[in-house]
């Protein structure tokens, strides 16, 4: 592969189809995407590769519905890793890139103290948020954190929540190919069974505590098809998914030529923060006077960072809140 078909493939996600199995996916790469994402913060190794996995689910799930606006993962524990929250914002307009971002809560003294990422999450919960935009209610699911792995929970989400037989498989770290710097890479393929398939799920579960697994939901030729697409899915090396020098077209003749793979056009993705001045004068506007009051530092500003992004924001206090007594372009 040359080096500019490789770069055409680094921060894309790449939608087919099994026609045979009637299963569709996605095949995900992310690279400088990802760079920049976690270049946005001084995240711990452990912190850093679980921000990795999140973002790469985030752009295969982000892909996989018809979204208009927003797609939201939250993972939250009462572990020292409290939160890992990311957002998938469609292309504005067709042939557009989508846009990710991805931030982290930690407590850093409790952190030290674990050597497996995913067990310093702890229980809590895993959650997908859609925002079609304006005048849409927004949805929300939410399944247990459940399985070793980020990607574990959201089979358990979809396999749960709404009843899809869905399965992952990622590979993301650092890298660094031979002149080059070293720098992070991510990759993944998603499987989901097509909806109108699927049939009645179980009342228990078989997996943990109870909750509903992937193979539950199907049975007969439909469980066969599901079983067979999943074998060939676990024959994938690592670094055929993260690539760079296999494509993700050719990664699908190599796992499921027999399938008959389709692919769809693929879609860039680049990070991509929406904070902006005007955002977070909104955000502030359910405040009144005497909370902006509490907001306010010595230097009498009241200030606002991005946790996604770090951009940082001033304002005058008595231009903020629904009791401000002068616009927000009133000169200082």
């Amino acid at each position: 592969m040359t080096l500019a078909s490789k770069l055409a493939w680094d921060d894309t996600v790449l939608p087919f189809q099994l026609d045979r199995p009637d299963i569709r996916g996605r095949v995900a790469r992310l690279d400088g995407t990802l760079d920049a994402v976690l270049a946005q913060h001084d995240y711990p190794p452990m912190i850093e590769a679980m921000v990795a996995e999140a973002a790469v689910l985030t752009a295969l799930i982000g892909q996989s519905i018809k979204l208009r606006w927003k797609l939201s993962l939250q993972i939250r524990g009462d572990g020292p890793a409290r939160l890992i929250a990311t957002d998938f914002y469609a292309p504005a307009e067709p042939g557009a890139p989508a846009r990710i971002r991805a931030y982290a809560s930690y407590d850093a003294d409790r952190l030290a103290r674990e050597t497996d990422g995913f067990a310093a999450i702890g229980k809590g919960y895993f959650a997908i948020l859609i925002d079609q935009g304006k005048d849409m209610e927004p949805y929300q699911g939410i399944t247990p954190i459940a399985g070793g792995s980020l990607s574990a929970c959201a089979e358990t989400y979809f396999a749960q929540s709404e009843q899809l037989p869905t399965r992952f498989s990622l590979s993301f770290g650092r890298s660094a190919a031979p002149g080059e710097d070293e720098h992070w890479r991510a990759g993944g393929v998603m499987l989901q069974h097509m909806p109108k398939s699927a049939a009645e799920a179980a009342r228990e579960g078989s997996g943990e505590e109870g909750l509903l697994h992937h193979g539950d939901l199907l049975d007969g030729a439909e469980n066969e098809d599901w079983t067979r697409a999943n074998v060939l899915l676990d024959t994938v090396e690592e670094m055929e998914l993260i690539g760079p020098h296999v494509s993700p077209a050719e990664l699908l003749v190599r796992l499921f030529h027999e399938e008959g793979p389709r692919v769809y056009e693929a879609l860039p993705v680049q990070f991509g923060c929406t904070c902006s001045e005007a955002r977070v004068r909104q955000s502030l506007s359910i405040y009144s006077a005497k909370d902006i009051g509490h907001m306010t530092t010595d230097e009498g500003i009241v200030t606002a960072d991005c946790q996604f992004c770090g951009a940082h924001y001033e304002f005058r206090p008595e231009t903020l809140g629904f009791e401000a007594v002068e616009g927000p372009d009133a000169s200082g």
